[in-house]
C-alpha cells in the first residue's frame, strides 16, 4: 500500500511565498508510484485547507482565492491513526484520509521554529526533518550560537538583547556593543530567516536606524562582528545523530554588503509565481566552491559538528562565513528546512530530488520507530493517596 504523505506549508511567516514555492517542488516530485500526496495549507491566519488544486502553484496566485478552492480542515488522533477531517459546525465532520507521515515545508517562525513540531508531537505523529528542541534552537540565533560556542564550534563575536533593554538604557546598549562587536556590525532578528530585517551598520546613526528595523519584526536582536573580507559558502547535512552525510559546497553571491532576501530567491528567475519557480535554487552560486582541501575538511568537519550539537536530523544546510585574511571559518546559521530543501547541492553529489524526499521519510520513520522504544510515562499511585481536591476537600501531602 502507498504511504499517505501530508505536505504542510504556507503559514504565518514572513517566508510565507517561498514556502509555497518549495512545498511545491516537493509535492510533483514525489514518487506517486509510492507515496498518496496530500498537500494542506496553512494561511496566514493558520488556518488549514486541503485541495487537489493545490498540486498546481499557479494556485496561490491569489492566496484568498487559494483558500477558498480548499477545504478548511483539522487533524485527529484516531487510536493510532492520525486522520484528516473537514472542519464544519456539524455534531460529525467528514474524514478525507488518512495521514501516514507529514512532510512540513515551511520556513521562519510558526513552521521551521518548533511551533509546527510542537503540534505534531501532541499528536504522536511521524513527520521528516528535525524535532521541537532541535527546531526550536535552530530557529533562534542567540540559543544556537551559544549552543555551539559551548560546543567548540567556531562563531563569530557576537551580542544579543530584549527590545526592552534597549529602550529603558539605548546609549548601555549602543556602548557595549560598540567596545565588543566594533563597526562595522550586522544587525538581525533572532528568529527570522531568509534576510528579512538584516542589515549593516558602519555609525551609530545607522546601528540606531538598523535596531530600529530588526524590532519591526523581532523583539530579540542578535549583533555580530562583520567579516570585511568575506567569502560566503553553504554545505547541507542529511542525517541524524547517528549517521551524517555533507552536500556539495557552494559559494553565494550578493547584490549588496549582505545576501538578500531578493539574492536568495528572485536572482536568475524571470519566473512569476504560477510558472516554473525554482525558489532558492534562483541564487547566484558557484557548486563546488573554490576551495583549498584545507578550508573544505574545516566546513565539512564544523557542518558536522554543529549538525550533531544541535541534535538536528533530516536536511539542515548549514551557512559558513570564511574570513579570507586568515581562512578561519565560522558557521554562520542553520537553516533546518532549507529553501528548495537544499536539492541543488545534493543534485551536485549525485543524489537527486526525488532520492532526496525519500531519504527525509525514511529518517522520520526511523526517529518514529526509535520513540516508541523510549519510557515516556510510568505508573504511580500518587492520585491513589492524594486526598479529596474541593473546597471541601482534606489536605494531603504527596
Amino acid at each position: 500500500m502507498k504511504l499517505k504523505i501530508g505536505v504542510l506549508f504556507g503559514g504565518a511567516s514572513v517566508e510565507h511565498e517561498i514556502s509555497i514555492i518549495s512545498a511545491n517542488q516537493v509535492i510533483n516530485v514525489l514518487d506517486n508510484e509510492k507515496y498518496e500526496v496530500f498537500p494542506i495549507y496553512i494561511s496566514k491566519e493558520k488556518d488549514m485547507y486541503y485541495s487537489k488544486q493545490y498540486f498546481e502553484i499557479a494556485t496561490f496566485k491569489n492566496l484568498e482565492k487559494a483558500k477558498n478552492s480548499g477545504v478548511n480542515i483539522v487533524l485527529k488522533k484516531q487510536k493510532q491513526v492520525i486522520e484528516m477531517h473537514t472542519m464544519n459546525n456539524k455534531l460529525f465532520s467528514s474524514k478525507i484520509s488518512d495521514i501516514d507521515v507529514f512532510f512540513p515545508v515551511m520556513h521562519g517562525t510558526n513552521g521551521e521554529d518548533g511551533t509546527l513540531q510542537g503540534m505534531l508531537e501532541t499528536l504522536d505523529a511521524t513527520y521528516t526533518f528535525c524535532d521541537t528542541k532541535a527546531a526550536a534552537v535552530g530557529q533562534d540565533k542567540v540559543f544556537m550560537k551559544c549552543i555551539l560556542n559551548n560546543n567548540g564550534v567556531n562563531v563569530v563575536d557576537f551580542e544579543w538583547f530584549y527590545e526592552n533593554e534597549y529602550f529603558d538604557d539605548e546609549e548601555t546598549i549602543i556602548n557595549r556593543l560598540e567596545t565588543n562587536i566594533h563597526y562595522p556590525m550586522i544587525i538581525k532578528p533572532a528568529n527570522l530567516g531568509s534576510s528579512v530585517g538584516i542589515s549593516i551598520a558602519h555609525s551609530k546613526s545607522e546601528l540606531k536606524d538598523s535596531i530600529v528595523e530588526a524590532l519591526r519584526y523581532e523583539n530579540k536582536i542578535l549583533v555580530e562582528r562583520v567579516i570585511e573580507n568575506l567569502l560566503e559558502v553553504n554545505c547541507a547535512v542529511l542525517g541524524d545523530y547517528d549517521t551524517q552525510e555533507t552536500s556539495a559546497i557552494e559559494q553565494v553571491f550578493q547584490s549588496g554588503d549582505i545576501l538578500s532576501y531578493e539574492d536568495k530567491y528572485t536572482a536568475n528567475n524571470d519566473s512569476k509565481l504560477g510558472s516554473k519557480s525554482s525558489g532558492m535554487a534562483a541564487t547566484k552560486r558557484i557548486i563546488p566552491a573554490p576551495l583549498s582541501e584545507e578550508v573544505e575538511l574545516k566546513v565539512r568537519t564544523q557542518a558536522i559538528k554543529g549538525f550533531k550539537a544541535l541534535n538536528l536530523s533530516g536536511d539542515t544546510r548549514i551557512d559558513f562565513l570564511i574570513d579570507k585574511n586568515t581562512n578561519e571559518v565560522f558557521l554562520n546559521e542553520v537553516n533546518t528546512i532549507p529553501g528548495s530543501l537544499a536539492f541543488y547541492l545534493w543534485q551536485a553529489k549525485g543524489l537527486d530530488f526525488e532520492n532526496l524526499c525519500e531519504d527525509l521519510i525514511k529518517y522520520a520513520i526511523k526517529r518514529k520507530r526509535e520513540s516508541k522504544q523510549l519510557i515516556t510515562t510510568f505508573q504511580t499511585n500518587v492520585l491513589d493517596n492524594y486526598g479529596q481536591v474541593g473546597s471541601k476537600g482534606s489536605k494531603s501531602k504527596v
